[in-house]
């Protein structure tokens, strides 16, 4: 999965001394602090279930889905380290991460897969007595974890990626209404062409080692200029998703504004990095998608709070707090 380029200390600089430093190994091995790419758009997909007709808010749910995230994406980043250990040695990228630099173990990492796999799917019992969420648990998870092999056959590993993380939106509203819907296809679109885009750049840092490590990648196969057309392109779908989510949804002025900001993010992201110079790629990876799912999230969760489904939403039988 796409992540920071900032090295991780080699073996010489810190073998792992007890737990405290293991369990740092371990949230700096999944790039914990990643999770705010997509966790906001599952949160917002939650809000626009409890915000729909019908619906009421229970503080288990939203206790399931963090911990349904947290375990989902910590299980595929784990993996993913895992099946790539030997790629990420060959490349002077990526040679010290923490399973090629030593600071953590193949076997170390392989059970804190296993644990957070099968907690995610213990997460889902949380949404009891809804069915589809327990359902649909291990299917899901084959599916993230599958992503880690997808540059070994495909150009179109970027997508795969972005299909793992456009589930997001759509679990969460199933975890709260127990059904598929519209309006989390439509944030699942805008999770799915933004990811897509977004991986597509960061990818170009590597284009000459997967073709001399013969690995799939859209700029491998197409080159740099053509793949950040394609990312552009897909940056431009983004931008049409959210705003048929905005009409279709009957968000408000907040949400549009939102819009409208993100839209000029992206395009502040493309300005960043040019074929001739990828210096700033993890400017934009980092900074500039931070503040676009959190601030999408953010004009999201106002617009519903302030719009006239407030009392479908909190009300004398359904106190919120």
């Amino acid at each position: 999965m796409a992540d920071a380029t900032s090295p991780a200390p080699t073996q010489n600089e810190a073998a792992p001394a007890g737990v405290t430093t293991r369990v740092r190994h371990i949230l700096e091995l999944i790039r914990f602090s990643h999770t705010i790419f997509a966790l906001p758009f599952a949160l917002l997909s939650a809000a626009l279930a409890w915000f729909h007709p019908g619906s009421f808010f229970r503080w288990l749910d939203l206790a399931g889905i963090l911990l349904c995230m947290i375990f989902a994406r910590s299980a595929a980043m784990a993996f993913n380290r895992l099946v790539d250990r030997d790629i990420d040695a060959a490349n002077p990228r990526t040679e010290k991460r923490h399973i090629p630099a030593g600071l953590l173990s193949a076997k170390a990492v392989a059970v804190f897969t296993f644990f957070c796999s099968a907690a995610f799917v213990a997460s889902t019992l949380i949404f009891l007595p809804k069915r589809l969420p327990i359902i649909l648990a291990v299917p899901v998870l084959l599916f993230l974890l599958g992503y880690s092999y997808a540059k070994r056959f495909t150009s179109l590993c970027h997508y795969w990626l972005s299909a793992a993380l456009m589930l997001s939106p759509i679990a969460a509203w199933i975890a709260v209404r127990d059904e598929f819907a519209l309006p989390p296809t439509l944030l699942a679109a805008v999770v799915f062409f933004w990811v897509g885009g977004f991986d597509i750049i960061y990818a170009c840092q590597d284009t000459d080692f997967d073709k001399g490590k013969r690995l799939h990648s859209v700029p491998a196969r197409f080159g740099i200029p053509a793949a950040l057309r394609i990312a552009m392109v897909s940056h431009l779908l983004t931008i049409v998703s959210l705003v048929g989510l905005w009409y279709l949804t009957d968000l408000g002025t907040i949400f549009l504004v939102g819009v409208l900001l993100v839209s000029g993010l992206l395009i502040y992201e493309h300005s960043l990095v040019r074929p001739d110079n990828l210096a700033k790629v993890n400017i934009a990876f980092f900074n500039v998608n931070a503040l676009i799912s959190f601030g999408l999230f953010l004009a999201g969760l106002i617009d519903l709070w302030t719009s006239t489904l407030i009392p479908t939403f909190v009300g004398p039988e359904n106190p919120l707090f």
